[in-house]
């Protein structure tokens, strides 16, 4: 590795900002820790943010959730292939650096939620926790707002479901179980390699994939249902490895297992494709090339119906191996329908009620 990549981060720079003429861009010339699970080089620095309203509900019929909470915009994580990034231009920011460097920290986001729970005109529906962001990244161990969103979900009885590559969600086991006992959540655990070479340089600051399926398993020994994602595929580079992570997903308590393709739409492209030629050049162009292959010829894809799943050969070479090994590994799969008929319009007198 090159001695000025930036370790303990994804992107290597901050991308133009589509909505902003003057750029600015940071110094990188700095001591880099060198470690298996390194802080990163570039600091990061939180903003808070107080949005009127905390409930979205995207207009797409690609996405399974209708309404979803994001207690933070912009991760830590850094995986280089985040479809969030771009969202981070909004604030001001870059979809680089600024996106895993820069986060805003939504404080009042559980006040929120209960005000939304309290209307008059507020319907029960599964509230989807990380529609956009890790709900459970490195900032959630300081702020501790999922805990947060989580204990109104339980005193209003409202069902949520949560998607997160972090074991930092073990810290809410306690609730989660509450939540199960009413058939009120369900979890998904994002595993994209088994590779933990790849893990580390895809997704610097995220736990091992052996650590993901510990948190399966023990989310599933609590009666807690879970799912894994193996998400998002990216032909050339990961695609090879679906069958085992169903596998061994299936053998720590796995009840279901999904994907998607990977998409690297508005200022994610350039950003991965310096990435993987830093990092892969031997395998780069087969890479990309096999990206463009299943979205249309491009790196990007904004067309509803095709640009989760791909199109193309190697879109359904992926999606027979993923049908295949989903039949084999968990041939009963399938998440139980989150029960809405047990929400109450009050606050119960005690959390654990």
């Amino acid at each position: 590795m090159r001695n000025d990549y930036l370790k303990g981060r994804g992107a290597q720079f901050n991308a133009p900002n589509r909505f902003q003429a003057l750029q600015i861009e940071p110094d990188p010339e700095q001591d880099v820790p060198d470690d298996d699970f390194p802080e990163p080089s570039i600091k990061t620095q939180f903003y808070e943010e107080n949005p009127k309203q905390i409930v979205s509900r995207p207009n797409s019929p690609d996405i399974g959730f209708v309404a979803s909470v994001n207690p933070y915009m912009g991760c830590e994580h850094g995986c280089i292939y985040c479809y969030a990034r771009n969202s981070h231009e909004y604030w001001g920011f870059s979809a680089g650096l600024d996106f895993e460097s820069k986060i805003m920290v939504k404080k009042n986001a559980p006040a929120l939620l209960e005000k939304e729970f309290l209307s008059k005109n507020y319907q029960p529906e599964v509230i989807h926790l990380s529609g956009n962001t890790d709900c459970y990244q490195p900032a959630e161990r300081h702020f501790k707002l999922t805990r947060a969103l989580l204990e109104q979900c339980l005193i209003y009885r409202n069902p949520v479901s949560i998607i997160t590559k972090n074991a930092l969600i073990l810290r809410d086991k306690d609730i989660l179980q509450l939540l199960a006992a009413q058939n009120l959540v369900m979890v998904l655990i994002t595993i994209t390699s088994l590779d933990d070479q790849l893990r580390q340089a895809m997704e610097p600051r995220t736990v091992t994939a052996r650590r993901r399926l510990q948190v399966i398993a023990e989310l599933s020994k609590a009666g807690i249902p879970v799912g894994v994602m193996t998400a998002p595929i990216i032909p050339g580079l990961t695609d090879q490895e679906i069958p085992k992570l169903i596998e061994a997903a299936a053998k720590h308590g796995a009840i279901w297992a999904g994907y998607t393709i990977v998409r690297l739409n508005g200022a994610i492209g350039p950003l991965f494709e310096d990435w993987i030629r830093k990092n892969y050049p031997d395998r780069a162009e087969k890479v990309l090339n096999q990206i463009r292959d299943c979205h249309g010829g491009q790196l990007n894809d904004s067309r509803f119906g095709t640009r989760m799943s791909g199109e193309g050969k190697y879109a359904e070479q992926i999606r027979q191996l993923h049908h295949i090994a989903l039949q084999k590994y968990i041939p009963n799969h399938g998440f139980p329908k989150l029960d809405t008929t047990r929400f109450l319009r009050k606050r119960q007198l005690t959390l654990f009620s």
